[in-house]
């Protein structure tokens, strides 16, 4: 039952009407690559010569990953089964398409082709990168995101759903941002406003729309205020399961795909941004098509544009704030503990760190206090003797007149920012 759960959430964000294709032999190599027309517009070639994600690990929360796929064998780590209750991640044994979402998600992010030069099969925006596959028990997926965060995790890609707000969760993507890990994760496929389930509707998570080939808004992708990014959905090409025949789908489950390895991309290149940082660069670099001229930024159906990889990571962009563009109540996320119950180990190590960080800062806190406050004592004393010997203010040992003038109004960097040049889709090179 609780896999049946799984499958039911899987239908709000998952690629719709797939195709089997058979295994590419050598002859088709080049036809499927002409295929995967997304790594053309996100301007594939041309990125991987700045990264290809190389250290960064994606776990994906999914129905499971084909770690013996060809064109992913050896960038899946051993992972998490949280529908059997053991450590192999990989689907179940039938060829349903609900079972080979996941391994489609990897492959969109992390496949490596195979055969002379890479050159046959699949290949992922980020090739070198990691998958840390979790195999999803549907319902909650706190527990899910918690194993992520404390196995390695940089980049969390969820582009599966669930209609409930857990408690639980919310304070896992809360526990997740704490711990510098971006979650990205799909708007959905039924073209509707306000339609956007969880983990989309969290603050702190970066969800993702879906564009076509031209650029313009895919018909079926949700829209709202949710929304901070789009990336292709349109006739996305991925790795199948059972066997190594490849698949053809629609959906914003690959967009949040893509969108989780250009995060990887840039993690790779620049390892010290935070999440918001992160989705900083991809929001200040997002392009728009000719269509969408003239549009207040952020829109509803959007966000900030589509990815634009290559300029995210070259581009000169200050990191900005802690949370960037996410739409996040700092006090929760500052504030809101692990919760009770996870099932690893590594949780409670966290939770015990947490409570000796918070009584060393106490400590600290306290003796900073006391320090200020004699400073100020010393200061005033000094001012008052100064001001006697010299008659009053104005003397040699004047000092600025206590309390800080208070800081302009600042502007919020994201809100109704100006558009990005028109007619850029695909990018330029």
């Amino acid at each position: 039952m609780a896999f049946t759960r799984a499958v039911q959430a899987l239908s709000a964000t998952a690629l719709t009407g797939a195709l089997v294709l058979a295994a590419a032999p050598g002859a088709s190599a080049d036809q499927t690559r002409r295929d995967q027309w997304a790594l053309d517009a996100l301007q594939a070639e041309s990125v991987w010569k700045v990264s290809k994600g190389q250290g960064v690990t994606v776990a994906v929360i999914d129905t499971g990953v084909n770690a013996e796929h060809q064109d992913l064998k050896g960038n899946v780590l051993k992972g998490k089964d949280f529908v059997d209750g053991d450590d192999d991640a990989a689907p179940a044994s039938d060829s349903g398409l609900s079972n080979n979402h996941g391994t489609e998600m990897a492959s969109i992010i992390a496949a490596h082709g195979h055969g002379a030069g890479a050159a046959d099969g699949v290949i992922g925006l980020a090739p070198e990168a990691k998958i840390l596959p979790i195999r999803w028990d549907g319902g909650s997926f706190a527990d899910e995101i918690r194993y992520a965060v404390d196995h390695g995790a940089a980049i969390i890609s969820m582009s599966v759903s669930t209609s409930q707000g857990f408690t639980e969760d919310r304070e896992a993507v809360a526990y997740a941002l704490r711990r510098n890990v971006l979650i990205v994760t799909a708007s959905g496929n039924e073209g509707k406003s306000g339609q956007l389930d969880y983990p989309a509707r969290f603050p702190g998570v970066l969800t993702v729309g879906g564009v076509d080939k031209s650029g313009n808004i895919w018909s079926g992708s949700n829209y709202g205020p949710e929304v901070l990014m789009v990336a292709p959905a349109t006739d996305i090409v991925s790795a199948g399961w059972p066997d190594d025949k490849l698949r053809v789908g629609t959906g914003t489950s690959a967009s949040a795909a893509f969108t989780s390895a250009a995060a990887a991309l840039i993690k790779a290149k620049f390892p010290d941004l935070t999440p918001g940082q992160i989705a900083n660069r991809l929001a200040k670099t997002a392009t728009l098509p000719e269509s969408a001229n003239g549009i207040s930024l952020p829109n509803e159906k959007y966000g900030y544009g589509i990815i634009n990889p290559l300029m995210a990571l070259t581009k000169n962009i200050p990191a900005g704030s802690t949370y960037g563009p996410l739409k996040v109540s700092e006090t929760e996320v500052s504030t809101t503990g692990p919760s009770v119950g996870a099932s690893n180990n590594g949780t409670s190590r966290s939770e015990k760190e947490d409570q000796k960080q918070i009584l060393l800062f106490g400590v600290l806190g306290v003796i900073a206090f006391a320090v200020v406050g004699l400073m100020v004592l010393l200061i005033i004393k000094w001012a008052r003797r100064d001001k006697d010997n010299n008659g009053g203010p104005g003397g040699s040992a004047a000092y600025p007149q206590g309390g800080q003038q208070p800081l302009p109004p600042q502007q919020n960097p994201y809100q109704q920012q100006s558009t990005p040049p028109q007619g850029q889709w695909p990018p330029r090179q």
